[in-house]
């Protein structure tokens, strides 16, 4: 089977794309998918993937369920590419990045984190972010309809009153913010002051990409400075910088260190990976957030959801053909 050189990256999703049910039937068609499944339960001692198969819901939307559950999801379906490809992702794509967690996912997929302390790192992340706030000190609110000008302007304002910070520049005109209850309640109630067309409070557990999640940054520095981490098969761009990095070990480790407190440059990542003449961008797991943001951030490029199996093989006609 040969595969035309296109330009592609592919990109991982975050929390929130989590559902009961995802890697299911994968698992079920192709053998190297449940063999994920099985390494990721062995490296966390726990049955992830019947969670992630049967529920509960509340089970699995917990932080430290859901980011190694979409992290696994995810690299299964690598693994039925490369399988089916005979092909490593190197050779297929020229860019990974990830949204927040997803970044461990572009990680493992590009061979600089092995799989199985991909799962343990990310379930001491979703422990340690959980940790790091007590349950109702902290507040994330998604704002539509402003720019990161409008938004800075309107967290400055509410920061009088405590902390309040841009998590997550998303798209255009979606932009998340994070911190102390009390100062995100009091942009979401000054925003349409501001101009910002709507603000949603969101039903999270922690207030994650803000500086009060430093202890659990501190956790994860502690446990990455024990990882073995290689330098990246393929390109990653890095959420805190929207850049691809030098690839060097001890730069990722910071990178990974420095997110857990900082802005996920969505959009700006997206932005980068266009002007290097990428042309389609493959979402790798579940759900299809990612695919809609990048739509709205750039309409020329080519977005793609891939999950299950008829999707996998969808794609491979694609490649083939040269798309």
């Amino acid at each position: 089977m040969e595969f035309k050189n296109t330009h592609r990256a592919m990109v991982f999703p975050g929390q929130g794309s989590q559902y009961v049910g995802m890697g299911k039937k994968l698992a079920e068609q192709h053998p190297v998918a449940k063999e994920v499944f099985q390494e990721v339960d062995d490296a966390l001692g726990t049955p992830l993937f019947k969670l992630m198969c049967e529920g509960p819901e509340e089970e699995l939307i917990l932080t430290k369920n859901a980011q190694p559950a979409l992290m696994a999801n995810s690299l299964a379906v690598i693994r039925v590419i490369e399988a089916e490809t005979r092909k490593k992702i190197n050779e297929l794509v020229d860019y990974v990045a990830g949204h927040s967690l997803g970044e461990y996912s572009a990680l493992a997929a590009a061979n600089a984190i092995s799989l199985w302390d991909a799962a343990k790192l990310l379930r001491l992340r979703g422990e340690s972010m959980q940790a790091a706030v007590p349950v109702g000190d902290g507040a994330m609110a998604a704002l539509l309809g402003a720019d990161m000008g409008v938004v800075t302007k309107l967290v400055n304002e509410a920061s009088k009153i405590g902390i309040c910070e841009i998590a997550n520049d998303n798209a255009p005109g979606q932009i998340v913010i994070s911190g102390e209850a009390k100062a995100v309640n009091e942009a979401i109630n000054m925003s349409s002051d501001f101009g910002v067309r709507k603000a949603m409070s969101l039903p999270v557990s922690a207030p994650f990409h803000c500086s009060m999640m430093k202890p659990a940054a501190e956790v994860m520095a502690a446990a990455l400075e024990t990882t073995v981490i290689n330098s990246p098969d393929i390109p990653l761009v890095a959420n805190v910088s929207a850049l691809v990095g030098s690839g060097d070990p001890s730069d990722i480790r910071n990178s990974l260190v420095e997110q857990v407190t900082s802005l996920v440059r969505w959009r700006e990542t997206v932005l980068w990976l266009s002007k290097q003449n990428i042309s389609s961008l493959v979402e790798i797991g579940a759900g299809k957030i990612l695919s809609g943001m990048n739509k709205r951030i750039d309409k020329e490029l080519i977005s793609l959801s891939i999950a299950e199996w008829n999707e996998i093989d969808e794609f491979l006609k694609k490649i083939e053909s040269g798309e």
